[in-house]
């Protein structure tokens, strides 16, 4: 049996991160799925947040799902998915902190919004994030590579690839499109796609839209964005 189990959800962004992340590492693991509407009483003893993903490797016990990828890359150094140069390094961490901070609060801020003239405004502030990545992230990091740091997949793909893969629940749900002046972007995100490990982990277009109708609709109870940064 192996000796790491990840507790995860299948629709959860957060989670599918650090199951890419293990898939990516080539490291052997027991997955524990739990419906988050309706979570085993055992789940609050071992998650202190209430959320996925949880990572348990011998005696430790980690959550928040970037804190689990730098585990995983510290702790399974081979293959490595952050640089060695230590200014890249950084920038890594940078977009990572983008994803989580900026990009990711405005996607679901976008989803969750009832009041039209709020979805125009989200809809714009989504755009401008994205071209941001486009230019500043891809387009100053990735070279002729098809990954955000060039010829080999890190952390920063890993991080951001899921919420992309959900783009579509934004798309059906409140017309928002991929800005045409992202084409490093939608070839990355091509890439992406076919990548073993996320064929592994995704899910289909019509799963996202089934079941991101609550938070499009308003009646997902109690979740907020916030809620939602992390789950």
């Amino acid at each position: 049996m192996a000796d790491i189990e990840i507790i995860s959800a299948n629709v959860c962004p957060f989670a599918q991160r650090s199951r890419l992340a293990l898939l990516e590492k080539g490291v052997d693991f027991r997955l524990t799925e739990i419906d988050l509407e309706n979570k085993p009483d055992w789940f609050a003893a071992v998650s202190p947040y209430s959320k996925v993903p949880v990572l348990r490797h011998g005696g430790n016990r980690i959550y928040e799902s970037a804190v689990i990828n730098e585990y995983l890359e510290e702790a399974f150094p081979e293959p490595p998915l952050m640089p060695g140069d230590p200014g890249l390094r950084a920038q890594a961490r940078i977009w990572i902190d983008f994803c989580n901070v900026r990009y990711v609060p405005t996607q679901y801020r976008l989803l969750l919004a009832q009041d039209e003239e709020k979805r125009t405004k989200l809809r714009d502030q989504l755009a401008e994030h994205l071209r941001f990545i486009e230019q500043e992230g891809l387009g100053t990091l990735s070279g002729d590579g098809p990954f955000w740091l060039g010829a080999d997949i890190s952390l920063v793909d890993l991080t951001y690839y899921p919420f992309l893969e959900r783009f579509v629940a934004l798309t059906h749900y409140r017309g928002m499109t991929m800005p045409d002046d992202c084409p490093k972007l939608k070839a990355w995100f091509a890439h992406m796609r076919n990548r073993p490990s996320v064929i592994e982990t995704g899910n289909s277009d019509e799963f996202y839209i089934k079941h991101y109708i609550k938070y499009a609709d308003g009646t997902a109870n109690g979740v907020s964005a916030r809620e939602l940064k992390d789950e």
